[in-house]
């Protein structure tokens, strides 16, 4: 088994944007290097200030050297039945793959990380930066930042891991271990301590620092998302390289989880946590009584002055909401705008619809279902405390909004007696309010059953 030890200089962290500069590639059995290729490249574009600084490589010393294209050949050969090998891999191995596929060759070989590998063959470190571990190991690094001299370097990090821990290497080759996509500071022990619920979890950088903050159904599901797959996103591969611990709250509802996203981004705004944007709302769902007493509905654009029940982003939003609860209520189609029919509608003759559109149905009947359905809609303003799931099978949620905004929550056993308003509010842990949240209410009101939504006195309060 022959491995491929590989170091490569950039003009930027992207492997789709940015550009080789030199290349080192050395041969080894894991006891000896055995061929090496090494090259200076003209990347065809800018060399950033601040990477000469770090390489040393200008844009002369590059001027006469070859593009890639001439090389890919070459170093496809060099490399394509080897192991490749990189400290940080996912780094060199993605740019090399990139650049030969744009010259028309697939780069798809076994790789290992010296990174991971150190930590597991020499523990208790505080850091594996190519240079620091170099430096506890008085590994010397002639021409640090230079592709061959990092090279170099880490073969001799390599080989002291084959002698120190051969079956490191060899059990670390075996296919699926399960580790490929964990970033290079979190071990495989933290990621399967992450839980397999619902809930808000917290990426840390390495000063403890929240960098950001997300919601999931499956927490742990969640986080090999984040990593997964191969990816060009510039955001996500500074995510990768910053993260050193995660932190989680479980919430057992994913409604909460929501919700407590929302607070968290607010109180903490971590860095790669984009500002969330809620669509201001254009259409409204409105209710009015007509000459024959039956109480009717319609999706129209918000206009002033009109309050609607509910309010939607777009007519399609609404049109579905409300075809959904006429069917769940046994509405008329008819009388709630759907079916533009001058008689009776459609559904009368398949039974779906009890007659309130032909004089089958009277109107006390018809509009005692459409009230139940109103009501759910105006438990919307005022103070409300809704049921969820908790965060085991003895326990549930409770979730409280104060006209539409969050303003607290807890979780209650499902034995506890809900009927002392003060007693609940007492219990429950109060937040700070954002109008934002009435967005998240909006969209999982609607999924509420009725049973679980109880209204609350005026004098009930959290403040």
């Amino acid at each position: 088994m022959l491995f491929a030890i590989v170091d490569i200089e950039t003009t930027g962290g992207n492997p789709t944007q940015g550009g080789i500069t030199e290349i080192a590639a050395l041969i080894h059995d894991g006891e000896h290097i055995l061929d090496q290729f090494h090259t200076l490249i003209n990347p065809e574009r800018f060399i950033p200030g601040f990477i000469t600084g770090l390489t040393g490589i200008d844009q002369q010393m590059v001027s006469d050297a070859p593009v890639f294209s001439e090389i890919a050949h070459r170093l496809f050969e060099f490399l394509k039945d080897k192991v490749f090998i990189a400290h940080n891999v996912n780094f060199d191995y993605s740019f090399i793959r990139e650049s030969l596929k744009a010259e028309g060759y697939t780069l798809d070989v076994p790789k290992l990380c010296t990174v991971r590998l150190s930590r597991k063959a020499f523990p208790g470190y505080k850091s594996y930066g190519l240079g620091r571990i170099c430096e506890q190991l008085s590994i010397k690094i002639e021409n640090r930042h230079r592709a061959y001299g990092d090279a170099a370097a880490t073969a001799v990090l390599f080989e002291k891991i084959f002698r120190t821990n051969p079956d490191l290497i060899l059990g670390s080759l075996k296919k699926n271990n399960g580790e490929a996509f964990l970033p290079l500071n979190i071990s495989k022990e933290q990621y399967l301590k992450l839980p397999e619920t619902t809930g808000v979890y917290y990426f840390h950088d390495a000063k403890g620092q929240v960098i950001y903050v997300g919601k999931a159904l499956d927490i742990r599901s969640r986080f090999k998302g984040h990593f997964s797959g191969n990816t060009h996103d510039t955001e996500k591969t500074k995510l990768r390289s910053e993260i050193h611990d995660i932190s989680w709250e479980v919430t057992g509802s994913e409604f909460l989880a929501y919700l407590l996203e929302l607070l968290e981004i607010k109180r903490l705004w971590p860095k790669y946590n984009k500002a969330q944007k809620f669509k201001t709302s254009s259409w409204g769902l409105y209710q009015y009584e007509d000459s024959q007493g039956f109480v009717r509905f319609q999706v129209a654009k918000s206009t002033n002055g009109l309050f609607p029940l509910i309010q939607f982003d777009n007519h399609s939003q609404g049109w579905k909401f409300l075809m959904d609860k006429v069917k769940e209520y046994e509405l008329c189609p008819k009388l709630s705008g759907i079916q533009k029919v001058p008689n009776e509608c459609y559904d009368v003759k398949t039974g779906d619809c009890k007659g309130a559109c032909c004089g089958k149905e009277e109107s006390l009947f018809y509009n005692k279902r459409a009230k139940e359905f109103t009501a759910l809609l105006r438990q919307q303003s005022g103070n409300i405390i809704i049921k969820d799931k908790g965060r085991s099978v003895s326990e549930e949620s409770a979730l409280y909004f104060e006209n539409g905004v969050f303003a607290g929550y807890g979780f209650l056993s499902k034995e506890q007696d809900l009927g002392n308003d003060a007693d609940i509010l007492d219990s429950l842990k109060k937040v700070k309010q954002y109008p934002d949240s009435k967005y998240i209410l909006r969209t999982f009101i609607s999924k509420i059953p009725i049973g679980q939504i109880k209204m609350v006195k005026s004098e009930g309060s959290l403040f």
